[in-house]
């Protein structure tokens, strides 16, 4: 579904990403991993868009999508849900679940048969769809940011941390519901800071060390060079 060639990406003067080869295959889960300021999080913004790549070429479905605007993107059909969940704190639930879906244009009747879907993945959500989305709980704003994304019915969704500073019983939520997401048709492209918890859920891993991929493969049989995830997660589990 998702294939990325000789990815370079610079911040300024400053090269990030150095020639990054990687593939996403339809229906699958595939975890980036690697220690902070490795560059997973720039793979992600430059397959979004938010990101102009140096050089390079992004291909979603056989298209090439690097320079095309975010919004065009998403209408591909590719949802990004940032480190840090970034819902919009003054607006209700129902709205930032309104906003996920406004660059596909639908009808009030899918918007509302959208939202339901929502709803069922995240009962809690319904339960709070006139709160105001600041303040919730940090696990529930994660479950609106999860929840905002499949708003556009992505047949790529990424996730960048999305166990970051989570209760434990809340981790496991969310894992479950990535996994339900994914049994559903969507694939996923996961940024995890738990290696093991990310490993036990995908097919396939990618490890990252300064803006190179160092180790790739299946994901149980990454999990099974111990001292390869030691020397490059930075003491990340």
């Amino acid at each position: 579904m998702l294939r990325i060639y000789e990815l370079t990406v610079a911040y300024s003067t400053v090269p990030v990403l150095h020639g990054i080869d990687l593939e996403v295959p339809q229906n699958k889960i595939v975890a980036l991993l690697g220690a902070n300021g490795a560059g997973k999080s720039t793979i992600l913004k430059s397959i979004s868009g938010l990101i102009k790549p140096i050089s390079g070429r992004i291909e979603f479905c056989g298209q090439s999508i690097a320079g095309l605007r975010p919004d065009e993107i998403v209408k591909l059909g590719v949802a990004h849900v940032p480190e840090g969940r970034l819902v919009f704190p003054g607006l209700t639930v129902a709205d930032n679940l309104k906003i996920g879906a406004y660059s596909r244009k639908y009808s009030k009747n899918k918007l509302k048969a959208n939202m339901e879907k929502a709803y069922e993945l995240f009962p809690r959500l319904a339960e709070r769809h006139n709160q105001l989305a600041g303040t919730m709980s940090g696990g529930e704003q994660q479950m609106l940011a999860i929840a905002r994304a499949i708003m556009s019915e992505p047949r790529l969704l990424m996730l960048d941390e999305p166990s970051l500073g989570l209760a434990p019983v809340i981790v496991d939520l969310i894992m479950d519901k990535i996994k339900e997401i994914n049994e559903q048709g969507t694939t996923i492209l996961l940024i995890e800071q738990n290696a093991e918890l990310a490993l036990a859920i995908s097919d396939y891993a990618y490890v990252m060390s300064v803006g190179e991929v160092v180790l790739s493969g299946e994901s149980h049989e990454v999990a099974k060079d111990k001292s390869m995830l030691d020397a490059y997660l930075g003491g990340e589990k």
